[in-house]
């Protein structure tokens, strides 16, 4: 059975002068990466919610008091002045 490496290699005479170019245009890139080992880890991103938290702390408790009780009842009335029901 034959190996990836004697696969590709056998693929890789087949093809024309400008695809082996292309080719190894490609592995070049490849050793330039890092190995898996020596790669930072990547930080994890924060959830949605964990951002609402973070935004929705920093509003004084005063302003929570002023905002309207029926805001999802009467959403048309605050964003486009329609009557309250």
């Amino acid at each position: 059975m034959a190996t990836d490496f004697q696969v590709i290699v056998d693929k890789l005479g087949k093809l024309p002068a400008e695809k082996q170019r292309k080719v190894l245009d490609f592995v070049e890139q490849l050793e330039a990466l890092p190995d898996a080992e020596s790669r930072q880890p990547v930080p994890q991103a924060k959830s949605m919610w964990a951002v609402i938290e973070e935004i929705t702390s920093q509003v004084p408790r005063e302003a929570w008091a002023e905002l309207p009780t029926d805001g999802s009842i009467n959403v048309g009335h605050y964003l486009y002045g329609s009557p309250k029901e």
